[in-house]
C-alpha cells in the first residue's frame, strides 16, 4: 500500500486539498525504531495527529460546487513529516522534530538522538514530495494554475514542542506566504470561516506548503494553510469528532469554491 493517496477531483479544478497529518498508522518496522511503549505511543498520537482532518477534507470536497483534488498522507507524521525541510533549513530540528522526529510533543525521547534519518527519508519523504509535486504540476497542466489548501488542526493549549506557542490561538489560523498567498484567497477564507469564530493570520502557526520545485518561483501556484483549533470540532486529545465538523466542512467548501 502506498503511504499517500491522490484522490481525483474535477478535471477543471485547480484546487488540491493537502492533508498531511491526519493518520495514525505506523508500519511495524518503523515502530521498532520508536522507544515509547504502546500506551505512551497512543498518547503521543493523540497529541500529534490532526484528527479527522481527512474526513473534513472529504466532506468539503463533496460539498464544493467543483470537486477539488485531495492529496492525503496515509501514515502518521511520526514516520516522516512531509511538511518539514529535510535539512538544516528546518527550525523544528532544534526540538528534535525535523522531517524525522526524535523527540515527542512533550520533548521526551521518541527515537534515539543518533537515529540516521536517511532510510526513512528515502522510503517515505522523497516519494511523497515527488508525488505532491507531480499533483501540483498536473493541476497546472490542466487548468493553468494550482491552489494548494493545507488542512491542519491544533490543540487548544500549546504543547511544549511549539516554538511559537505564546501567540493568539484563534478558532481558525490562516497560514500565509508572501509570494504564494494572494490577498483575495486570504479574504475569501476569512469570510468563509467567519461563522466558526475569529480568524488570525500566522498565529500560532505560520506559512504554507508548496512543493520545493515551485516554491518562490512559480506564481501560478498559490497556497493557504488552514489550521483549525481542535475544540471547535472534537474532544481533545484524540477524541471523536462532533457536530462542528459539518460547519467546518461547509466553510472549507466555500474556500474551495472561491479559490
Amino acid at each position: 500500500m502506498s503511504s499517500f493517496e491522490l484522490l481525483p477531483g474535477a478535471p477543471a479544478s485547480p484546487v488540491l486539498l493537502h492533508v498531511p497529518h491526519s493518520a495514525r498508522a505506523i508500519p511495524q518496522d518503523v515502530r521498532r525504531g520508536i522507544v515509547l511503549d504502546d500506551a505512551a505511543l497512543e498518547r503521543e498520537l493523540d497529541h500529534i495527529t490532526d484528527a479527522h482532518t481527512a474526513e473534513l477534507a472529504e466532506r468539503a470536497a463533496d460539498l464544493a460546487t467543483v470537486t477539488p483534488w485531495r492529496f492525503v498522507n496515509r501514515l502518521s507524521r511520526l514516520v516522516v513529516d512531509p511538511e518539514r525541510f529535510p535539512d538544516e533549513r528546518e527550525e523544528m530540528t532544534a526540538v528534535g522534530m525535523g522531517a524525522v522526529y526524535t523527540r515527542t510533543t512533550h520533548r521526551s525521547e521518541l527515537r534515539p538522538a543518533d537515529t540516521d534519518p536517511e532510510p526513512l527519508l528515502a522510503r517515505y519523504f522523497r516519494p511523497y514530495a515527488q508525488a505532491m509535486g507531480e499533483a501540483v504540476a498536473g493541476r497546472l497542466a490542466a487548468t493553468g494554475r494550482a491552489v494548494v489548501i493545507d488542512v491542519h488542526s491544533y490543540p487548544t493549549e500549546p504543547l511544549p514542542y511549539e516554538l511559537h506557542g505564546t501567540g493568539p490561538r484563534p478558532p481558525v489560523c490562516l497560514g500565509t506566504d508572501s509570494f504564494h498567498t494572494p490577498e483575495g484567497l486570504t479574504e475569501a477564507a476569512r469570510k468563509a470561516f467567519a461563522g466558526v469564530g475569529e480568524t488570525r493570520l500566522d498565529s500560532p502557526f505560520a506559512g504554507t506548503y508548496v512543493p520545493l520545485e515551485f516554491y518562490g518561483t512559480d506564481a501560478r501556484v498559490t497556497a493557504l494553510m488552514v489550521e483549525i483549533r481542535r475544540d471547535t470540532y472534537m474532544a481533545e486529545p484524540g477524541g471523536p469528532a462532533g457536530p462542528g465538523l459539518d460547519r467546518l466542512a461547509t466553510a472549507l467548501a466555500a474556500v474551495v469554491d472561491t479559490a
